[in-house]
């Protein structure tokens, strides 16, 4: 098992970013009712594709939990039963959870493949947790930070379940979106902890510590952009168009923004310290090119009034930003002097 588990344990990291990827797509295409019940969409587990599919149809056969659309809300089955001519009312109960009763196939296929991804995640997540017990008898820490994956995993879903039933409220997406950092970070631990190491002359103190302090930053104009996000969604959510979304911006807008001045000269420092001192840290070359698309699609969000998918590559690429310097991170702050590479 410990011959399979350091790639079992990247394909489940891929995954965890392929969730957050699908998270932001579901975000762009504003698909997060798409399936307005959890864990099943619509009450099927594989959703409809045509919205009469969802109506009362004389002669069906509905299975309880099953829902359909009925006078601008929805209805749940409460069993298993052949639909009768005339509607009655004693097979249903109101779907009380929440009041959204909007079938769009777009928006909810989008919203299910992110769930069908969010799946996988977690199986890859439960495989590496099994691999792991082929280091039981060396390093048992290793399989409790794999079960603490896996109860992060769960977790995170029932936050996605909360997120739909608050009809996605601003701050649950906040904490879903957060919680998904805590995933990667995990993880990526559990990745350098098995890697094959190789020696280097020396680490540099300053270059270690400035790093560190960098980290924490990106981690707050993460929390800041969440905030801007959330005061965004405010103004979306009351119809207006794009060109006015951040016309009178709120949400600490502007402290995201110069914040982000303080992030781009703490990683151009540790970019050129790197460089001057020849660390061999290849990793600073990924997060100033990272950190380049994440400016420019900020700025593209500005100035150019939201253009199609950038939302999608400023969450994105700050999340693989996080995880480059935590591993970074965890290359500096170590016991010994050996170099951890990917």
């Amino acid at each position: 098992m410990k011959k399979y588990f350091p790639k079992s344990a990247k394909i489940a990291l891929i995954l965890v970013y392929l969730v957050i990827l699908a998270g932001a797509l579901v975000r762009m295409t504003g698909s997060g009712m798409g399936c307005p019940d959890w864990p099943k969409c619509f009450g099927y587990y594989i959703p409809p594709t045509e919205e009469k599919e969802l109506l009362y149809t004389v002669g069906k056969e509905y299975s309880k939990g099953q829902v359909i659309i009925k006078n601008e809300g929805l209805l749940v089955a409460k069993d298993d039963f052949t639909a009768p001519t005339n509607f009655e009312s004693t097979h249903w109960v109101k779907y009380t959870k929440h009041d959204y009763a909007v079938f769009n196939p777009f928006h909810t296929w989008v919203e299910y493949l992110n769930r069908l991804v969010g799946a996988l995640a977690g199986i890859a997540c439960l495989i590496a947790l099994v691999f792991s017990f082929g280091f039981w008898k060396e390093n048992k820490k290793l399989v409790f930070l794999n079960l603490l994956i896996c109860f992060l995993m769960g977790f995170q879903a029932w936050l996605g379940k909360t997120v739909v039933d608050s009809v996605l409220n601003p701050y649950k997406i906040t904490t879903h979106m957060l919680a998904a950092l805590v995933i990667v970070a995990v993880q990526l631990y559990v990745i350098y902890s098995v890697q094959e190491k190789q020696k280097i002359k020396s680490l540099d103190t300053e270059f270690k510590w400035v790093l560190l302090i960098t980290l924490v930053l990106t981690i707050l104009q993460v929390i800041f952009g969440t905030q801007v996000r959330e005061s965004v969604d405010t103004v979306v959510e009351s119809g207006l168009p794009k060109e006015v979304w951040l016309q009178n911006p709120k949400g600490g807008f502007y402290t995201h923004r110069s914040f982000s001045i303080l992030v781009v000269c703490a990683n151009a420092f540790l970019f050129w310290r790197n460089r001057k001192l020849e660390l061999g840290f290849t990793k600073m070359n990924w997060v100033i090119g990272l950190l380049c698309i994440e400016i420019l699609s900020g700025i593209a969000m500005y100035y150019f009034n939201f253009p199609f998918g950038s939302q999608t590559i400023h969450i994105v690429m700050a999340t693989l930003l996080f995880g480059l310097q935590f591993y970074l991170v965890l290359e500096n702050f170590k016991k010994t002097n050996n170099y951890n590479r990917l």
